[in-house]
């Protein structure tokens, strides 16, 4: 399996047929990934815990964790069966590597950085999906290294996304707006240059080698599921640029697919 980061941006693409992005993730099966896993691991932007936490549930809820949206948005369900299984393991590949406390949640389902593009990729609802949790309180390295942890997956049948966004700076966001602004696209092109050219550590390190990283992220919970999905892959992945495309003056739907190289 390769591995995968998604840029969901706003919860509006579950309903907004204006996004290129969401046309992208439902073309999904089709065009980008015709093999079905055994299930799925999303580490997503909106679950943020001071140590790795899984949820491990029989059955996943819906979680609407977005305020004044259309009522229509509340309304959609995912209803995928949850993975215990597949979180006992991801518990144990993560504290067999030096991640010495590794929590589980028996309660919490889907938010909508898992379920939004989940829906449109896999709208049948049918694959058993887990989450695992970012650290805000550590750095890219760490993140980079929890996926190094959870690699063995990949030769499981399990697909493995990081759901946030290429930039995500909220108080930036400009509806009237129809360029792109300098500093997000410096940024976001650093970070596709940087990518494709397997400058990894770079992006582990992207506070001080990026143009632009504190206006790109504020805060690093939407960046680190990159920093999973790319070290899941391993050092010598190749990266492809899946998806790109702009909404808001400064949001970037950029996505990409890493795709393991033999030594």
């Amino acid at each position: 399996m390769d591995t995968f980061y998604i840029s969901h941006g706003s919860p509006t693409l579950s309903i907004d047929e204006s996004l290129p992005a969401r046309h992208f993730l439902k073309s999904w099966k089709e065009k980008v990934m015709g093999q079905r896993p055994t299930s799925i691991l999303v580490i997503s932007a909106h679950w943020e815990t001071h140590e790795p936490t899984v949820n491990v549930v029989p059955q996943n809820d819906t979680i609407y964790d977005f305020y004044g949206f259309p009522k229509s948005m509340y309304k959609l369900k995912y209803p995928a069966p949850g993975a215990p299984e597949l979180a006992k393991r991801v518990k144990e590949l993560l504290m067999a590597s030096n991640f010495k406390s590794v929590k589980e949640d028996k309660k919490r389902g889907l938010d909508h950085g898992a379920w939004v593009p989940l829906m449109l990729m896999y709208p049948e609802a049918d694959i058993p999906v887990c989450q695992l949790s970012v650290q805000t309180n550590r750095d890219g390295s760490y993140h980079y290294n929890m996926g190094r942890a959870l690699a063995p997956l990949r030769e499981e049948g399990v697909l493995i996304i990081g759901s946030g966004s290429a930039t995500h700076n909220l108080r930036a966001l400009n509806p009237n707006s129809e360029s792109v602004v300098p500093w997000a696209y410096e940024f976001d092109t650093w970070l596709k240059e940087a990518l494709l050219d397997g400058r990894y550590e770079d992006i582990n390190h992207y506070e001080e080698k990026a143009p632009h990283a504190r206006e790109a992220h504020p805060w690093p919970e939407h960046f680190y599921p990159l920093h999973v999905a790319m070290g899941a892959a391993g050092e010598n992945a190749k990266a492809k640029l899946i998806h790109h495309s702009w909404s808001l003056g400064t949001l970037s739907y950029a996505s990409y697919q890493f795709t393991t190289t033999a030594t």
